[in-house]
């Protein structure tokens, strides 16, 4: 099982980074930049928010992204994966070696690591599996099993397999259209890989929807999971903006809307209301006509909830 208690993060720090690489990796853009100050901070599942567009651009927002891989010892260098989709991170894309990035990082509260040797599923879809093998070193170095999971549209879009086979106790791919490893999606093959791994945590990194589904299915088997969200795109990546808001529910069984760039990005999955994400529920706190209740909260038109969740007349 993980443990409730995260790894402590050190405070992030802005930089002017050098880019030091960029390449292609299938239809993905893997970048290094030499950042020594956020090398030695970071923590597998925080993420980078990176200018784009220079100074004259009217492209004002960052661009949030998941740190694939760190080497404090080697000149203290950040690799970020990204997928070039829109004129910000085709910017990004389009940048050379020597160019100087503006960077601040490293964002966000990492993935939780367990205190003891456990089995351990790491689930990616697309890009979303980039911050994985950071996790995945960290893990081996506990004594854990690690196990892959990944998935994406197609064979092009499907990141780290060749990493996965070579340092996973197993690994298994999933395409849409069948051009890599099995046809369908992660989801269709998490019940088989859990029952073969005999998965003690899961480690996922995915769309929503697939996060949703996830956390979903563990639940019958009594299975963890630890979920990196990334959408809605966490921009300024200090809680500034409130683009990230989720609702999520407390340990005192209280829904909060949260920053996904600051109280996440790792969210326990079981806390997550995936259902009700681009809304504000409710019997949230603060929500119109909210107001407190002994031993539960009070939503509006009074009904009452009580601290697991459950609404009942009031």
């Amino acid at each position: 099982m993980a443990g409730n208690d995260r790894e402590s993060a050190a405070a992030p720090v802005q930089v002017r980074g050098t880019v030091l690489t960029v390449r292609r990796v299938d239809a993905y853009v893997a970048m290094t930049v030499v950042a020594p100050a956020i090398a030695t901070r970071y923590r597998p599942g925080q993420f980078v928010a990176i200018a784009v567009g220079g100074p004259q651009s009217g492209m004002l927002g960052r661009r949030g992204i998941a740190v694939h891989d760190v080497r404090p010892d080697h000149g203290g260098t950040v690799e970020f994966v990204f997928l070039p989709r829109e004129p910000g991170t085709q910017w990004l894309a389009d940048c050379r070696s020597r160019d100087v990035l503006d960077v601040v990082g490293p964002l966000g509260r990492p993935y939780p690591v367990p205190r003891d040797p456990a089995s351990c599923l790491l689930l990616g879809v697309g890009p979303g599996a980039a911050p994985l093998f950071a996790l995945a070193s960290r893990l081996a170095d506990r004594g854990s099993h690690i196990d892959f999971l990944l998935g994406a549209e197609s064979a092009d879009r499907v990141f780290g397999a060749l990493t996965a086979r070579r340092t996973g106790r197993s690994a298994s791919i999933a395409t849409a259209d069948g051009s890599m490893g099995s046809r369908g999606s992660v989801v269709d093959m998490l019940p088989t890989v859990l029952q073969q791994a005999r998965t003690d945590v899961i480690y996922a990194s995915a769309p929503n929807a697939v996060l949703r589904s996830v956390c979903a299915l563990a639940g019958r088997y009594g299975i963890p999971v630890q979920a990196l969200v990334s959408e809605p795109p966490m921009t300024c990546g200090t809680g500034l903006c409130m683009g990230c808001v989720l609702p999520a529910v407390g340990n005192d069984g209280i829904t909060r809307m949260v920053r996904a760039c600051v109280e996440g990005p790792v969210f326990r999955g079981d806390q997550v209301r995936w259902d009700d994400i681009g809304t504000i529920p409710f019997d949230a706190l603060g929500a119109p006509g909210w107001k407190p209740l002994p031993g539960g909260t009070q939503a509006p038109g009074g009904t009452a909830t009580d601290r697991g969740g459950r609404s009942h007349a009031g």
